[in-house]
């Protein structure tokens, strides 16, 4: 007779309170169940606050995506005031949002993903001490690497937005931090720091070299074509992964979303993707196509959530937040809502914004193979690889004036006296938006963990409502109103536990999603 048996996954190295239910049978996953259980209070506490205090208060909600609040807060307050920032204020935000994306990625990586490598489920594998060697939690030579250099890179985010965490640089009408010349070329040093210590250590090669994968066989050959490659962490991570089957599980709901990535303003030489006006498009991913994207279409589902029940989804601007906690009784199990275009999941984050960009390598992936745990993890090992070239040439096209010799630059360590020629026509930061009219208003950015929107609603100088609907909440969503399971718990059907008592192989699949639950879960109206 078939064996049925629930288990709860146990998880660390996931950012919040998250609890996983599967349920086994014959040593495979038939269902599961993703429940976020910490509930918080934000959008109770902006509703009746001034206008603007959501840009003080939303990057609040997470330490590691805090810019990404705060740029979404900041531009549904455009939307309202019907402003658009200066060219160069574009280009500072989308700096400081990717410095966040290139140190979460890496950081997720190594040192939240990885650490699995050295499970000793896997110590009779050959690779395993060597797993050991770069991954240990702390310990490992991967890992303080890591935790290194991640830690210099911020420091970029920190002299534009006069700090980092949480700082409150983005405001309606661009920035308030006005960087000079100066501040630019340290950041241009910073960046330089870092990129070649990401080719040497995570790569194993120029990004150049790099941007040449553009399909599996390429992939393949990149990875026999030099030691270095090897032997870097990505080549590690390609061949543990694959010797432990990471890309035979997760495959997840197969439908993709992107609100859009990295606006493009007109003075640039960053092109947009096609039509779009970002270098990450907005779009849905569907049945191998990529819809139109529209934030009409999209809904929260309440049916498997702790608040009282309402007809089907309803879009953010008309959302009810009415706590009801059932406990374990009925049908509701998660303080998380369940998000859902055009009635459908989707799965959102750097494979999401991979699928509907078009790159070469994760489409022809995925066309082949579809999506699994092992590609969705090799999208955000190399996303960085992606933004460093566009925040080299946005670093170069914001200065008012050019540095004629950075390397001469470095040896003196003179940061007050570099060498420079003028270029006019530099632009300005910021223009005044004025007080903040009544209306609604939305902010959509693609944060490190996929696509961030707030929906605001204004009157009389006061927040009247605000809803934000984060990535996880997406990828972790419960149930919806027909029953259709979150990415997430999708993803976990099928997979194989080898021993009940160590599922290992479940934590692999939730944490390729790149969990936080801080972000998801923090609704309540009293």
């Amino acid at each position: 007779m078939s064996k049925k048996q629930i288990i709860q996954v146990p998880l660390n190295r996931v950012e919040g309170d998250l609890e996983i239910r599967a349920e086994v049978k014959d040593g495979y996953v038939v269902d599961a169940w993703s429940s976020g259980t910490m509930y918080r209070g934000f959008e109770s506490i902006l509703k009746g606050r001034g206008a603007l205090d959501g840009l003080v208060i939303t990057p609040r909600i997470c330490g590691i995506c805090n810019t990404s609040h705060l740029a979404a807060a900041a531009r549904a307050l455009n939307m309202i005031a019907s402003i658009s920032p200066p060219p160069d204020a574009v280009k500072i935000i989308n700096l400081a949002l990717m410095t966040e994306h290139i140190q979460s990625d890496i950081r997720h990586g190594i040192l939240m993903f990885c650490p699995d490598f050295v499970n000793p489920a896997y110590k009779h594998l050959p690779l395993f001490e060597e797993a050991v060697k770069r991954f240990s939690p702390f310990k490992g030579e991967s890992v303080r690497q890591v935790i290194r250099e991640t830690k210099k890179i911020l420091e970029l985010s920190a002299i534009i937005g006069g700090q980092w965490p949480h700082s409150s640089f983005i405001v309606p009408g661009g920035i308030v931090s006005n960087p000079d010349d100066t501040d630019i070329l340290k950041c241009k040093i910073i960046l330089h720091q870092y990129k070649n210590w990401y080719e040497k250590q995570i790569l194993g090669c120029t990004i150049e070299r790099w941007l040449q994968v553009e399909s599996v066989h390429d992939l393949d050959t990149w990875l026999e074509e030099k030691d270095s490659h090897r032997q870097s962490d990505l080549g590690f991570y390609i061949r543990y992964a694959k010797e432990i089957g990471l890309d035979k599980i997760g495959k997840g709901c197969q439908n993709f979303i992107s609100y859009g990535a990295y606006e493009v303003p007109g003075n640039s030489d960053v092109k947009a993707h096609g039509n779009s006006s970002h270098l990450v498009p907005p779009g849905f991913f569907y049945k191998r196509y990529i819809e139109i994207f529209d934030q009409k279409h999209i809904t929260e589902h309440v049916a498997s959530s702790w608040y009282m029940d309402y007809d089907r989804g309803k879009h953010p601007f008309e959302g009810e937040t009415k706590p009801f906690a059932s406990g374990k009784q009925g049908s509701k199990y998660s303080w998380a809502k369940a998000p859902r275009y055009n009635d459908l999941p989707g799965e959102t984050g750097p494979l999401a914004d991979m699928i509907i960009s078009e790159n070469r390598l994760f489409t022809d992936y995925n066309e082949k193979n579809g999506p699994d745990v092992f590609i969705r993890e090799l999208a955000r090992l190399t996303r960085p690889s992606l933004l460093m070239p566009v925040m080299e040439t946005w670093l170069s096209e914001i200065s008012g004036k050019r540095i004629i010799c950075l390397e001469e630059f470095r040896k003196t360590k003179d940061y007050k006296k570099p060498v420079v020629s003028e270029i006019p026509g530099k632009e300005k930061f910021y223009i005044s938006s004025g007080e903040i009219p009544d209306g609604r208003g939305f902010g959509m950015v693609g944060a490190a963990r996929g696509s961030l929107g707030h929906w605001v609603s204004i009157a009389d100088n006061m927040i009247k409502n605000y809803q934000i609907i984060t990535p996880t909440a997406w990828n972790l969503s419960p149930r919806d109103s027909d029953g259709v399971r979150g990415p997430a718990e999708e993803a976990l059907l099928g997979t194989g536990v080898a021993d009940i008592s160590n599922p290992v192989q479940l934590g692999h699949v939730i944490r390729s999603f790149d969990v936080c639950m801080v972000c998801t879960v923090h609704a309540i109206e009293l």
